[in-house]
């Protein structure tokens, strides 16, 4: 949580000073105004994570400074604070999507648990920006993880050059989104940028539908038709799945990569044409190559450079992000006033494998808006969408012990199972080490059969 932001917001001084104090304590950098009007005066200076306010206060009251916040920024998070709770109060603020409803007097301790919870499951969006708030190359990326962020950029700088460009993503990762964002960004941005999945088109028709054909060619081919890679010139052909190309069709796509020309099927003569190349696939084509599904040398002319495209999981801080991209642009459509979703939704969806990526995420947002009869998403409906919702990130004692279980077999696979070794590596007395294993069931000697030699 180091370096994100608190805005606290009281009209009792005395309390506004002991939330400063304990908000600082906890590592916040924290911005402390004693009215409603003052916390809106100041957002775009603030830039808060979250919003931690009064219910009751003079003037603008503390839900009414949520309403106000919300219009331009729903995904940020608000915590209310009040003396004079009631439970109608507490239902009408969950309803509207306030974050979380805290009684007065409150723990401290209690106070920074709900703020750093809602620090997490919002993604850290802060007020004032928003996923269309990026160069307009990118803008259809939504992201604030540091591993998408430094692909992003690996991404520009290719964007630059001519040479092809090789995505290798799991289904569902945004492997399309990748490659029209480095078409935007190169100098090709102002011609045609043409798609086309490869497995999605059956192989009778799949060297028309790239190279084009002349009329007569074959039964049905009526007309002349350019096909893809004339359709892209001057521009960036994105070739998707192309680890599912027949063969004998990547033999000609190699001839077409290395002299620039195409011959459409039934033509006599080559065209020019000048296209940049990305494909992506979800195989692994180093294994397809070893069986001789896909040829080495269409394989070394796409892959000049690749770029590994992050699973779901592996930037589950970009989760609260797309959920709200998603939301907004889904309730827009079907004009239901959906506005977030509740905590306990939110951390299981932040929680859940995602097997399916970003593709699986819009799926289930689609459906709990579609199933959804309030403002704000319950729970129950996410865990039917997601069938199977169950955490894929470990609580902490469970890391905990699987990293020490693992380093244990890391130094016995190191010594060949001799504990004293080991035991010396990791700068642990023998008895100590051997409890270690015991606790972990782990037999030392196991590790000698599997060693190249004692």
């Amino acid at each position: 949580m180091a370096n994100s932001r608190v805005l606290v917001v009281d009209d009792d001084p005395s309390l506004l000073q002991l939330m400063l104090i304990r908000m600082e304590a906890a590592g916040y950098a924290v911005t402390a105004v004693e009215s409603a009007e003052k916390a809106l005066a100041c957002m775009l200076t603030a830039r808060p994570d979250v919003v931690v306010t009064d219910l009751r206060m003079d003037g603008m009251d503390g839900l009414a400074l949520f309403d106000a916040i919300h219009e331009s920024n729903p995904a940020l998070p608000v915590i209310i604070l009040t003396a004079h709770g009631t439970i109608p109060e507490a239902v009408d603020a969950t309803k509207r999507g306030v974050f979380s409803f805290l009684s007065k007097p409150f723990d401290g301790k209690t106070l920074v648990e709900h703020v750093n919870k809602a620090i997490e499951l919002s993604g850290g969006l802060r007020h004032g920006e928003s996923d269309e708030g990026h160069a307009a190359w990118r803008s259809a990326i939504i992201t604030r993880s540091p591993v998408m962020e430094d692909i992003l950029a690996q991404a520009k700088l290719i964007a630059q050059s001519d040479v092809s460009v090789f995505l290798n993503g799991a289904s569902g990762s945004g492997k399309e989104l990748f490659a029209n964002a480095i078409h935007r960004a190169s100098s090709r941005a102002n011609k045609p940028f043409v798609a086309i999945n490869c497995s999605a088109i059956p192989e009778a028709l799949l060297e028309s539908e790239l190279f084009g054909h002349r009329k007569g060619s074959f039964t049905g081919a009526i007309k002349d038709h350019n096909g893809l890679f004339l359709s892209a010139a001057g521009g960036t052909l994105f070739l998707d799945e192309i680890g599912d190309m027949p063969l004998a069709l990547q033999a000609k796509l190699l001839r077409v990569l290395q002299d620039n020309t195409v011959r459409p099927v039934g033509a006599t003569e080559n065209i020019k044409v000048d296209v940049r190349v990305i494909s992506a696939t979800h195989k692994d084509l180093e294994l397809a190559m070893s069986n001789n599904e896909f040829r080495e040398d269409l394989y070394y002319r796409l892959n000049v450079v690749s770029i590994e495209i992050p699973t779901l999981s592996e930037r589950r801080e970009d989760i609260p992000l797309l959920l709200q991209h998603f939301m907004r642009r889904i309730s827009g459509k079907t004009q239901k006033k959906v506005t977030s979703f509740s905590a306990d939704a939110m951390e299981l969806l932040v929680g859940a494998p995602w097997p399916g990526n970003v593709r699986q995420l819009l799926n289930v947002v689609e459906q709990v808006i579609a199933l959804s009869t309030t403002p704000v998403i319950a729970a129950t409906l996410v865990r039917k969408a997601l069938k199977n919702p169950s955490p894929d990130i470990p609580t902490y004692s469970e890391a905990k012990t699987r990293f020490e279980r693992d380093y244990l077999c890391h130094l016995l696979q190191i010594t060949s199972g001799k504990v004293s070794q080991a035991a010396k590596l990791a700068k642990r007395n023998r008895t100590e080490f051997y409890r270690l294993l015991s606790r972990h069931n782990i037999d030392p000697n196991s590790f000698k059969e599997n060693s190249l030699g004692d």
